[in-house]
């Protein structure tokens, strides 16, 4: 395990993603509750100085442990060049208009494009990660392995426009679904911390539309989670998750991941 104090450059890549989820999770957390400065990026969206301070955090162990890896931040932008064999996707805060009204249900994604990665929850303390292979989440008293499960029937779905497959597919309609609300229970979390209590056993599932999410700086990391965990993941029409896909379905097994994708291809 690795401490604020450690030296990261022999650090495997896994180690070096709960490091700077962490580095991010603490300047998050630090500035919780404060007065925050907003910074608009159009369309209703906007960043704050915790985001920024998060994501150079973030850079530093990145920097310290793998100088001349690319990376690329939801606020810096590209660093490095962009078609680099090895690039880290950040961001620094799922849920910034959570964390600016005082909710705290946001997340610090960390993840090497293709690789390892890490999902910090900056108030539990929890940090969810996978070395490629495993899943596992890191507390206090050490690792333990992620086991999805759908037991809870709890789904989260992301509402948040814009919905680039309707009229085809509409988050609000599944939820208004009669299958839905006979075998599942809605939530709306608003922060890919969703994905990591899917792999956790958390959720029984999260349902969001989009595009080619494998390489977004939001979700990359809970996908790798949720794939090395076992979990069943698809885009919202049923192809693989990137570029020839559309939107995600991450669920805990195979029959809800089949109930849901039957509800959303109008089959159930």
């Amino acid at each position: 395990m690795i401490n604020s104090t450690a030296r990261l450059d022999d650090a495997d890549d896994a180690e070096v993603a709960i490091a700077a989820a962490r580095a991010g999770a603490e300047a998050v957390r630090a500035r919780y509750g404060q007065r925050l400065t907003r910074m608009d990026k159009g369309a209703g969206d906007f960043a704050t100085d915790a985001d920024v301070a998060a994501e150079e955090a973030i850079l530093g162990v990145i920097r310290a442990a793998r100088p001349v890896d690319a990376v690329f931040g939801e606020e810096g932008g590209q660093r490095g060049a962009a078609d680099a064999v090895r690039q880290w996707l950040v961001d620094p805060l799922c849920g910034t208009l959570n964390y600016a009204v005082g909710s705290a249900l946001v997340a610090v994604n960390v993840a090497l494009r293709n690789g390892p990665a890490a999902v910090a929850d900056p108030f539990s303390g929890e940090v969810f990660f996978t070395d490629g292979a495993t899943a596992r989440v890191r507390r206090d008293e050490g690792d333990t392995q992620l086991a999805p499960t759908a037991a809870t029937r709890l789904v989260d779905v992301n509402l948040d426009p814009p919905f680039p497959s309707a009229p085809g597919f509409r988050a609000v309609d599944l939820l208004a679904h009669p299958g839905f609300v006979e075998r599942f229970r809605p939530r709306v979390v608003s922060t890919t911390l969703a994905l990591a209590w899917v792999a956790a056993g958390k959720r029984a599932a999260y349902v969001t539309d989009g595009g080619d999410l494998a390489g977004s700086v939001h979700f990359a990391a809970g996908i790798a989670l949720c794939r090395a965990a076992g979990c069943v993941v698809t885009g919202v029409d049923g192809a693989p998750v990137g570029r020839a896909g559309r939107g995600l379905v991450a669920a805990a097994d195979a029959e809800t991941h089949g109930l849901l994708m039957s509800m959303i291809l109008g089959r159930g």
